[in-house]
């Protein structure tokens, strides 16, 4: 069943989620707004079990010794999957841990937000496709999606920038996703196959795209002129295939520049590209 939610708001937008009894939502700590009474909040490490219920961590009490692998060596082996998601997410740069609301007692309300200008988009996982995400994109998801951290390898990691931490979400459910600006919807298959785009426009798109990086032009006059004067750098990122793909209107990185600017320590020169020395 789809998770009751509205999205409201304009500039900055914000979730607020109904919770049927029993049922679950989690999000990443910082998230969160506000809850009614009957709704319980906890703070875990763990991510969720992706089983429909509870999350991992410390779910029941007793069952513990008898569930799969049992005892101490069951014990030892949820501890260790615990510190891998954990490291992973530090290595990412995202938060430690995830807060967790059920209602009790009749149907609860919970509001979350992103912590940009910005809109937020509901995702509704059919447990055939995974979703990628931008890094801090993740607001919030019900137990029954699990949540990930996916690695781009090679060079396409080391030149794509915010594409080389993604988030990835799989099972069955909703996940509410945040970005910068305004949101837009494309298919690449409705475009000749492929789409090239800046690398911190990329806000989302479904299992099946092929995300890549490419060198803006070549080591020739057009290319450096580019690279020099286009403000994007050296690189573009490259989406190619048939399904979904969200791109957001305002990069964090011209958001952080026009801040600066405006307090008067902008420090990227008149060029505004390959010569930029801010350190953000």
């Amino acid at each position: 069943m789809t998770l009751q939610h509205e999205i409201v708001g304009n500039a900055m937008q914000m979730a607020v989620v109904s919770l049927q009894p029993g049922r679950t939502v989690y999000c990443e700590a910082g998230k969160f707004l506000f809850k009614t009474a009957n709704v319980t909040m906890e703070t875990r490490l763990s991510g969720p079990s992706g089983g429909g219920g509870q999350p991992q961590a410390g779910a029941g009490g007793t069952g513990g010794a008898s569930g799969a692998g049992g005892g101490m060596g069951g014990m030892l082996r949820q501890a260790m999957g615990t510190a891998m998601q954990v490291g992973q997410r530090a290595l990412a740069g995202e938060s430690l841990a995830f807060q967790y609301f059920t209602s009790t007692g009749g149907e609860g309300t919970v509001g979350f937000a992103g912590v940009l200008p910005g809109e937020m988009r509901a995702l509704e996982l059919d447990g055939t496709r995974a979703w990628f995400a931008e890094k801090d994109a993740f607001v919030a998801a019900e137990s029954t999606v699990e949540f990930g951290i996916a690695f781009q390898g090679g060079r396409t990691g080391r030149s794509g920038g915010e594409g080389f931490v993604l988030e990835k979400f799989t099972g069955r459910g909703t996940v509410i996703i945040a970005g910068a600006g305004n949101f837009i919807d494309l298919n690449p298959a409705d475009f000749g196959g492929r789409v090239d785009v800046d690398t911190g426009c990329v806000v989302a798109f479904e299992e099946g795209i092929q995300y890549g990086v490419q060198r803006v032009g070549g080591l020739n006059r057009q290319g450096v002129m580019n690279a020099v004067f286009g403000g994007e750098g050296l690189s573009l990122a490259t989406l190619e295939g048939n399904g979904r793909v969200i791109l957001q209107s305002l990069t964090i990185e011209s958001l952080a520049n026009a801040l600066r600017k405006a307090q008067g320590g902008d420090k990227q020169g008149p060029t505004g590209g390959l010569f930029s020395t801010n350190a953000g």
